[in-house]
């Protein structure tokens, strides 16, 4: 008997629960984003089937690139309150079996489990899932959860994976860094421009050097990535967000300054009416210009405040910061919480 860690995935979660609820739709290419109309500009893909996946649809396309993928393809509009309820069915479930259940987003869990057999432990959540929820799910077995995680990815749907410290130079080593959970491809192609291409160039590289690069924190994080370290405490203790943000884009650009307040404010309401009763202690604005240049300004509240008016000002004094000459396609508020 020892701790594991295991990483519950539901397989092609948003398209799973429509197909659930369409069983004709089933063995055809779904495809799940925005309001459902793939000719919507700038609406993305949330979530594609397996069927659609083989046209090269995926998470976080552009709809419209989908529909020139996969024509063929069933669009349905994106409908939350039917993934919650699917994704609790699916988490009540898993407190019935002796594992701690740490729930990361509506389609995934951390499970520590104390077990000699963690494969068995894994089929027989994978049969209760389907059993009692007609959902599909893999699982990634791992010392800690950056491995557990990977793990999870190897054989989907339906699969079981195991990686641990022991096989992780094996099977990790020669993949490239954008394997690791972590890294994306902006990060992999600065890394690559320092001749570190593989995990295992990443893990036998100088700490000194990824820290100059990348800075003291994030530098040497990457190389603890690259040799397969990671948490390993799995707890029930509910993750707190230390902000929160919300943000629209545009179907057609927004030209006139005054209508680009009137959104930034309510915004920055919406924001107030949703923290919980946790004071503000920061206000940040997101600027997305035409074609795609992004900027961020942020201020510091004077103090502490629940107030909506006072975080509608202090977004409305940081938005006037900004160049207002050019076209706007996206506009974002964030608060950051005391």
């Amino acid at each position: 008997m020892r701790d594991w860690v295991l990483h519950l995935d539901l397989d092609a979660f948003m398209a799973a629960v429509e197909i659930l609820r369409n069983p004709e739709l089933r063995g055809r290419p779904v495809v799940v984003g925005g309001n459902g109309d793939p000719t919507t500009p700038r609406t993305v893909v949330a979530t594609a089937s397996y069927e659609a996946r083989e046209y090269g649809v995926h998470s976080g396309l552009p709809m419209r690139t989908a529909l020139r993928r996969c024509p063929d393809a069933v669009y349905l509009p994106i409908d939350l309150p039917a993934y919650e309820a699917a994704s609790a069915a699916v988490m009540t479930l898993l407190h019935t079996f002796p594992v701690t259940v740490e729930v990361w987003g509506l389609d995934e869990a951390f499970l520590g489990a104390r077990t000699d057999d963690p494969e068995a432990l894994a089929r027989d959540i994978q049969r209760a899932v389907t059993h009692k929820t007609g959902l599909t799910c893999s699982i990634g077995i791992g010392d800690n959860k950056h491995q557990a995680k990977l793990a999870a990815q190897f054989e989907k749907p339906s699969g079981v994976s195991r990686l641990t410290t022991d096989t992780w130079p094996h099977v990790m080593g020669e993949r490239p860094t954008t394997a690791l959970w972590g890294i994306g491809a902006k990060t992999g192609k600065k890394l690559a421009d320092l001749g570190l291409r593989t995990v295992a160039q990443l893990a036998a590289a100088d700490p000194a050097e990824l820290a100059a690069r990348f800075g003291p924190t994030n530098g040497p994080w990457l190389r603890y990535l690259a040799l397969g370290k990671g948490e390993s405490t799995v707890t029930t203790t509910p993750w707190v967000p230390r902000g929160h943000s919300h943000e629209t884009t545009f179907t057609q650009d927004l030209t006139d300054p005054a209508a680009m307040r009137a959104h930034i404010a309510a915004l920055a309401v919406r924001l107030a009416a949703e923290t919980e009763g946790r004071p503000v202690v920061r206000v940040t604005v997101k600027v997305r210009s035409a074609p795609f240049t992004t900027h961020t300004r942020q201020a510091k509240l004077p103090e502490p405040t629940h107030d909506a008016t006072t975080i509608e000002q202090a977004a409305l004094a940081v938005f006037d910061r900004f160049d207002h000459s050019r076209p706007v396609r996206l506009l974002g508020v964030s608060v950051e919480y005391g």
